[in-house]
């Protein structure tokens, strides 16, 4: 499967290896003597912490019967969905029966099963039938041209756009879909510039997905907003530990009182605004190694 963008985006220079370096190894616990790269290593880790408790986040969101929904109408083919993990080493044991049995638990998300739930989720937002969706961007004469619809190819069909807007997977109301589409509206990633509603990649479906579930589950907006900042900084670390850092140092607010929606609005979530309101900003306070960086999806 491809997970990168097939028609160009304003993406950022790929992160430095000694930022990556420097990530990992503040993941894995390393003291900052260690970590280094001029870095302060305790402020690090504390924002680290609380970005990406060890624990996992506990979502309210459960995937359902989305998951069974899809095997069965081929959106994901259960021959190539096992290939696919029985040649990365299998899926978590919680997830073993993900296509035969529905599952009310909600999700736990670790740094661990994080890029699973990118792959569950993607045609979820992808497939799902919204009206919304016809005003999508990726609704047009380049519909199978994206990473988000050509990259999906665990499905019946050789291209994934033959999926988009589909079936009813999750069942919304009219006040549910204008909740989801107001959030995906507003709400960006890293790896570029585009909305959650510009599902032109893994992620952006992934999310749009999350969010359709979330808001047919009965979430409230405010819970939403929290559940999307949640799973995008599990997909996103390094951006996501770096606006927490900026928050904490240059606006004086802890990770766990910074308001969701401006975290994932275009100002800190997209790939330009992170660039030149976190990246820079730490940069110049000597928070991080000078080579630009940013995310891929």
């Amino acid at each position: 499967m491809s997970d990168h963008h097939v028609v160009s985006s304003s993406v950022p220079p790929r992160a430095s290896l000694a930022l990556s370096i420097l990530l990992a190894l503040t993941l894995a616990g390393v003291s900052g003597a260690a970590a280094g790269a001029g870095t302060n290593a305790a402020l690090f880790n504390e924002v680290t912490a609380k970005v990406l408790p060890a624990k996992g986040y506990q979502s309210r969101i459960s995937l359902g019967d989305s998951m069974v929904r899809l095997a069965q109408r081929g959106v994901i083919d259960r021959g190539k969905f096992e290939a696919f993990y029985r040649s990365r080493g299998g899926l978590p044991r919680e997830l073993k029966s993900v296509l035969n049995e529905p599952s009310a638990r909600p999700i736990l998300l670790t740094r661990e099963n994080a890029r699973h739930y990118v792959t569950l989720l993607w045609p979820v937002g992808l497939a799902n039938h919204m009206p919304a969706n016809r005003k999508s961007p990726v609704n047009g004469k380049t519909l199978f041209r994206y990473a988000s619809t050509a990259g999906w190819t665990l499905g019946g069909e050789p291209n994934g756009g033959a999926y988009f807007n589909r079936f009813r997977l999750v069942e919304l109301t009219a006040e549910q879909e204008a909740l989801v589409e107001k959030i995906a509206r507003h709400s960006y990633r890293p790896c570029c510039d585009n909305s959650t509603f510009y599902q032109d990649c893994n992620h952006g479906s992934a999310l749009l997905g999350l969010l359709e579930l979330g808001a047919a589950q009965g979430l409230t907006e405010d819970e939403l907003w929290r559940e999307a900042l949640a799973f995008n900084a599990f997909w996103f670390p390094q951006n996501y530990v770096h606006i927490a850092l900026y928050f904490k140092v240059v606006k004086s607010t802890d990770w766990e009182n910074v308001d969701p929606a401006t975290a994932l609005g275009k100002d800190y979530s997209s790939g330009s605004g992170w660039h030149a309101n976190v990246h820079q900003e730490l940069a110049k306070l000597g928070l991080l190694p000078k080579q630009e960086g940013g995310s891929d999806c």
